[in-house]
Parts: structure tokens; C-alpha cells; sequence
């Protein structure tokens, strides 16, 4: 991902030239408050095709409805859900969704077990707050406050790690599409064009359990992991390549047998079973997602690069399939022997290099 003064560009800057392009290249009606048309943020997130010889690069590499139900959610006054594993594109294809939608996909709530009223609705400058009592310039707006001011997308990360008072306070937003100010005698409408995007983990389901109330409020989109090897593998290639870019990794990036064989192992140990579904395998306690996939090879490009000759190494690959795949020691470390032993050794030549590395770090 590029950078600019050390910190990662949004989404809509990123990919400034492709949005100009599509805007530039507008021929269908545009819904109040959006940059451009739901068909144009279709092809923006779908990519594949040239406009204004500008390449659109794919964003989110997936079940095509999926998105168009999405896209289609936000141009009605509902707000959207995104569930899935980790891994599952929620968060990126959020970005970019409002990124498309509003160029600012910056307007975004981090959901933790910290996360407080205030950063739903707002909050005060206290300094000023007691030098001057209650004004307009002691408020601190919310993202979702500018988002309402501004007609444009909200973001809400990992809804479901949020505590059932701030969730309680996004209903009475989405309800009533007005944010009441009492403190001032202020009641602040929403503008056309205003919505939220939240996303949901489904590991972390019990953490703080939506409410039917909240759920009535969002139509909610379930994000797959990907169906086969080969889109998974298109995927982690096309992110690799995306993220390292704005890297310096001196490494060069992986070649399809490493990709297979990451994709390979992340899909056997997450599904509990070989591909070919001949033989049973004890899962690991970790995810194994396909973001997990691109950040382990990114991480043995980086060792590659800094350590060794610039071209990832088994050696390089076994370090991050450790990492990634032993995270409870007691359990993962027999899961992980046992899938060296029955699996990995017996796959033939093309494979023994890799096992070996592996096996070095699990005497």
C-alpha cells in the first residue's frame, strides 16, 4: 500500500486515477450525495476493464451479486452489514464501497471493547467546555455526526465488539436518521445521502451479540470465504502485489508454486481435511484466513529481501507458516507436526524442501 509521510493513503487516494476515470466516463444517473453511479462503483470494485485508458483494477474478487446487493443497499435509506470470517474482505470492501461512493472512506469507528457513546455521537472539548460552557466550538463530532452533516457513508468496524450502549446508540441513529444535540437544543437531520457500513466478525458472534433491533436496521450481507483454490490464489497473488508495491521489501514477488502451496496448506488446515478430501486433519486454533495468507508472504518477502537473496526461500516460507499457523502452542504445535508428517512429507519431491524447513523448526 502507498504511503505519504509514513502513513497509508485511504483507498480514494490510492486509487485516485481510476476513480477520475470512471467519473470522467459517467453515462448513467448519479443517486444525491454519491461521485458517481452504482453501475461505475460496481465496475471500481469489480475491475477488470479499461476506462479512459486508465486500468480498473479489481477490488473485491468474489461472488459478483454480492456486491451488486451492496451497492444496491446504500442507494436506499438502509444501512448495510457485512459479516464473514476474518479474512473475508468485510473491512476492505467496506473501504472501498464508501471510497467509491463519497471519496472519504476515512469517516470510520474502530469497534473495540473501549469504543465509547461518544464516538457514535459526540463528544466535548473540556478545556473549552469549562472556559465557555457549552458551544458550538467545545463539540467534538463523531464520524457519524460529519457523515449525517455531510450526506455520505460511515464506517463501523467489528460491530459486534462494541458494548450494547453504543450499539443501542447507532439504533436510535438509523432509526430516526437525526442526532440530538441537548446541550445546545440542537437537532441535527441527517442529509440525503447519509448511511453506515458496519462489518462483523462471526468468530466473535458472543463477544457482544447484535440486537434483533439493531439487525432490523441493516440488510446484511454475508461474505464467503473464497469457493476454490484458484480464486483464492488470484486473491493472494493480486493483494501481495497491491501491498508490496508500496513496500520496500527488496524481494521479488512469490511465484505460483509458493502461492499454491500456502493456499494449499491454509485451506487443508482451515476446512480439517486434504483438498481431495481423502484424509482427516485436526484444525488449528487460528483462523488461517486468506489475509493471513497475504500478510505471510509479505512477511517472507520482507525476510527474503532483508536477509537472504531477494527470492523467498523455503526457509523464508517455513518462518511465516510458523508464525501463522502455531498460535496455541500446546495445541497447534501437534496439529501442525501431524500435517508435516501425513500430509506435507508424502506429497513428493516438489514439497520435501518445504517440509524439511518446517520440520527444522519443529524438532
Amino acid at each position: 500500500m502507498s504511503e505519504k509521510n509514513g502513513q497509508s493513503l485511504p483507498a480514494e487516494e490510492l486509487y485516485q486515477r481510476e476513480l477520475e476515470a470512471l467519473m470522467a466516463a459517467e453515462q448513467d444517473a448519479i443517486p444525491t450525495g454519491w461521485r458517481m453511479s452504482p453501475r461505475s462503483v460496481l465496475t471500481y470494485l469489480t475491475g477488470g476493464v479499461t476506462v479512459k485508458g486508465i486500468e480498473i483494477t479489481p477490488k473485491y474478487m468474489g461472488n459478483r451479486r454480492l456486491v451488486e446487493i451492496a451497492i444496491a443497499t446504500l442507494v436506499t435509506d438502509r444501512a448495510l452489514l457485512l459479516i464473514g470470517e476474518p479474512g473475508t474482505a468485510k473491512s476492505w470492501l467496506s473501504e472501498h464501497l464508501a471510497a467509491a461512493v463519497n471519496g472519504d472512506s476515512t469517516k470510520v469507528v474502530q469497534g473495540t471493547a473501549g469504543t465509547t457513546e461518544e464516538q457514535i455521537r459526540y463528544s466535548w472539548n473540556y478545556a473549552m467546555l469549562i472556559a465557555k460552557g457549552p458551544c458550538p466550538e467545545a463539540r467534538v463530532k463523531s464520524p457519524g455526526y460529519r457523515a449525517m452533516e455531510s450526506g455520505s457513508i460511515a464506517r463501523v468496524e467489528e460491530i459486534s465488539r462494541c458494548a450494547s450502549e453504543v450499539q443501542d446508540a447507532l439504533i436510535s441513529i438509523l432509526s430516526e436518521k437525526r442526532l440530538s444535540v441537548p446541550e445546545l437544543g440542537l437537532e441535527v437531520p441527517a442529509a440525503k445521502g447519509f448511511s453506515v457500513i458496519a462489518t462483523a466478525n462471526t468468530r466473535d458472534k458472543g463477544v457482544n451479540d447484535m440486537s434483533a433491533a439493531l439487525k432490523r436496521r441493516f440488510n446484511i450481507v454475508v461474505l464467503p470465504t473464497p469457493a476454490d483454490v484458484a480464486t483464492e490464489m488470484e486473491i493472494v497473488r493480486t493483494r501481495v502485489n497491491q501491498l508490496s508495491a508500496g513496500l520496500d521489501l527488496n524481494a521479488k514477488l512469490p511465484d505460483e508454486g509458493t502461492v499454491e502451496k500456502v493456499v494449499t496448506i491454509f485451506r487443508e488446515l482451515r476446512g480439517g481435511a486434504t483438498l481431495d478430501g481423502k484424509q482427516k486433519l485436526k484444525s488449528t486454533s487460528g483462523v488461517l484466513s486468506t489475509a493471513e495468507a497475504i500478510s505471510l508472504l509479505a512477511n517472507s518477502m520482507a525476510l527474503a529481501g532483508s536477509f537472504g537473496n531477494g527470492v523467498i526461500s523455503e526457509e523464508d516460507l517455513a518462518a511465516g507458516l510458523q508464525g501463522a499457523v502455531v498460535k496455541d502452542e500446546e495445541k497447534d504445535k501437534v496439529s501442525w507436526k501431524e500435517y508435516l508428517e501425513n500430509v506435507m512429507k508424502k506429497r513428493g519431491s516438489g514439497w520435501m524442501p518445504l517440509y524439511r524447513a518446517c520440520r527444522e523448526l519443529n524438532p
